[in-house]
């Protein structure tokens, strides 16, 4: 069977509006911008003021958690620990952990949990200071939940880019949801 010109114009139309298709729907959607990170200072695993200042121009990952927690929280903390092995040669990614417990979980609490884990201390901070901050944190920043002494908490990961933007929410139900932030992370870091 004989095409015309007709026909093959209309077949490389075709064949060039399938390929501009492709090359669109492969290029990534931009990550919204779900609200901003204030300034705080709290107290770190070593007992020193941490400025969030440390992390301007960082790409990090935030949870809340409670040291005393049996079932969640070390999980979330393994999958912490994971992600932060996966993008260790990304020169700006940080990951902090805030507790929900300040009453309980001080700076040595914190220090010991964190060698559990084998956190990195200069890239991973696991964070306590009063209650107000964190429930400022918490509840308005990262609409996460409250630390009100109920020790209930959001099992999410938070992605903040550079410029103190929440850029993600990221489930650690199960290992898919967590997928997507290596990635992510990657990309924020070369913004």
């Amino acid at each position: 069977m004989r095409t015309g010109p007709a026909g093959q114009f209309a077949a490389s139309a075709a064949l060039a509006a399938a390929l501009l298709c492709l090359t669109a729907c492969s290029r990534p959607q931009a990550l919204p911008v779900f609200g901003q990170v204030p300034h705080f200072v709290l107290t770190d695993s070593n007992g020193l003021q941490f400025d969030s200042h440390v992390l301007d121009g960082k790409v990090w990952v935030a949870d809340f958690f409670f040291t005393s927690c049996t079932d969640l929280c070390p999980r979330m903390t393994s999958q912490m620990h994971w992600v932060s092995r996966q993008v260790e040669d990304v020169a700006g990614a940080r990951f902090v952990s805030f507790t929900v417990d300040p009453e309980h979980d001080t700076p040595p609490v914190l220090a010991d949990y964190a060698k559990r884990f084998r956190a990195e201390p200069e890239r991973w901070f696991f964070l306590t200071g009063a209650q107000p901050v964190l429930q400022k944190l918490d509840f308005d920043t990262f609409k996460l939940g409250s630390v009100d002494g109920s020790l209930t908490h959001s099992t999410r990961f938070v992605l903040v880019d550079r410029r103190s933007r929440i850029r993600g929410y990221y489930s650690t139900d199960d290992d898919t949801g967590l997928k997507p932030l290596v990635p992510a992370i990657r990309r924020l870091a070369k913004e």
